[in-house]
């Protein structure tokens, strides 16, 4: 038992140094091994809260993201096998509407089920850090929808995309870093227009997006009631959660997103109790419309949302879309990483529209399972080597893009760099950021240069470099 977590690690290592062998050698492959932002240790604090809660520095993740909310939130699987939340993190911006992303171009950020294996970290982003969201999944390309590039990275900038402060991502992204170490494929990012709550659903009951976002709650649901990553598939144009092939069943289930469902089932266990979970939901929206609950306005003219740490720490600061708790206690509180003097918040806007009262929530979809905890495509080296075009493509031709493009925002014209920067050499030294536990975390604007503060994690960070020695 004491090999196992090593064996997993090793072989986690050996699929990520062999997907550099296929995609080939040039230097902006093998950066994943030698880039020093990448391989910043998880804070010694966060380390601590993982052994407090049950949890290993090497289990499975999964991450949930609420516009309304503007919060980020990163799960780890405890030693008993269950999903518990590990860390919640403000989101500094995301850009467009609460809603899916319809196609290129349109400024949202997206909606659904994704799957981030290790192609899809990129630590060469001209935004300190990312990874690519996987959009569009064969879902969104089963109903013609397009966009691409959509990340959740650093800056605090964003069109399109979910943007944390720096010193976040950072954090983030050696959680799942270290997730990969530990043998976890891909790990589950669950983005949300909201908390799906029966007050939520209460207050957007009228919205056009109802039906897609029934659809996800069911994602969630199986999720809140097994505390388990839930398998994802697609077809019929829709979303199907932990489907098992029917009993005797002679070969094993195929999806394709835009064909018809092939005869499955859920586990009993699991569709009782998400059938229970609805129902409950569902009673108590009703009794919220029964009681008058406004339905939520129609704030025309804003361009997404920032969570309200942030907004408070930035003169006329603005929430946006996203959720204000008006609390007077956050002007006193530490914002979580720094922000960036070319941050741009949500604007007010004076055409505060009240939706009619119409139908009350709709009938909800059948229930459906996909599967996205795997990546999409079988053959990691392709997949690494298309990540890394993409990221360089992007950076090289982030100055001549068309404002509607979605891709990682650009930096305004004094903060962007150029193609050599974008491509750092063996010898320099990128810009280390602090966990956002440390004391060295500051909420002035400026961006300070940083370096890790606190000695190496209580448990080894298994940084690339160490891992891919051993099959060079």
């Amino acid at each position: 038992m004491t090999r196992t977590p090593l064996l997993r690690a090793l072989l986690a290592s050996a699929a990520i140094a062999t997907s550099v062998v296929l995609a080939g050698c040039n230097s902006d492959q093998m950066s994943l091994a030698s880039n020093a932002k990448a391989n910043q240790p998880v804070p010694p604090k966060l380390v601590a809260a993982m052994q407090d809660k049950n949890m290993d520095l090497q289990s499975p993740m999964l991450v949930r993201l609420f516009k309304q909310e503007a919060e980020l939130e990163v799960w780890k699987q405890d030693r008993s096998g269950v999903f518990q939340l590990l860390k919640s993190y403000p989101i500094c911006r995301w850009s467009g509407d609460l809603g899916p992303k319809i196609r290129e171009g349109d400024r949202q950020a997206p909606e659904g089920f994704y799957s981030i294996s290790p192609a899809q970290m990129n630590p060469q982003s001209s935004y300190y850090l990312s990874f690519n969201t996987g959009y569009p999944n064969a879902f969104d390309k089963s109903l013609g929808r397009t966009g691409s590039q959509l990340m959740v990275h650093g800056d605090c900038s964003s069109r399109g995309c979910y943007a944390m402060t720096d010193e976040q991502i950072a954090e983030i992204y050696a959680l799942g870093r270290e997730s990969f170490f530990g043998g976890q494929r891909a790990f589950q990012l669950q983005a949300y227009p909201f908390k799906m709550t029966p007050a939520n659903f209460a207050k957007h009951r009228n919205n056009p997006n109802m039906p897609f976002w029934k659809m996800l709650k069911e994602g969630n649901d199986h999720f809140e009631v097994t505390k388990q990553e839930p398998k994802v598939d697609f077809c019929e144009q829709k979303y199907v959660f932990d489907a098992v092939p029917l009993p005797n069943a002679g070969r094993p289930l195929q999806f394709n997103a835009s064909a018809k469902c092939p005869a499955y089932t859920v586990p009993a266990e699991v569709a009782d109790a998400v059938r229970k979970k609805d129902q409950k939901d569902q009673i108590q929206i009703a009794d919220l419309v029964a009681k008058g609950t406004p339905v939520a306005r129609l704030r025309t003219g804003i361009d997404g949302g920032m969570n309200q740490i942030f907004a408070s720490k930035i003169p006329e600061g603005s929430t946006g879309l996203s959720e204000s708790t008006d609390s007077p206690t956050l002007a006193m509180e530490r914002a979580p990483g720094t922000i960036p003097p070319h941050v741009n918040p949500p604007r007010p806007s004076d055409n505060l529209l009240r939706a009619p009262e119409t139908t009350a929530v709709a009938a909800t979809p059948a229930p459906a399972s996909p599967r996205i905890a795997s990546a999409s495509k079988d053959d990691i080296g392709g997949l690494l080597a298309a990540s890394n075009r993409a990221a360089s493509n992007h950076k090289g031709a982030a100055s001549s893009q068309p404002a509607s493009r979605h891709t990682e925002p650009p930096r305004p014209q004094a903060a962007v760099r150029t193609s050599n920067e974008a491509r750092p050499t063996a010898s320099s030294k990128p810009t280390l950021k602090p966990g956002v536990d440390t004391d060295t975390t500051s909420s002035a604007p400026a961006r300070p240069t940083a370096t890790i503060s606190g000695a190496a994690p209580v448990v080894s960070s298994n940084n690339f470099d160490g891992r891919f020695s051993a099959f060079r």
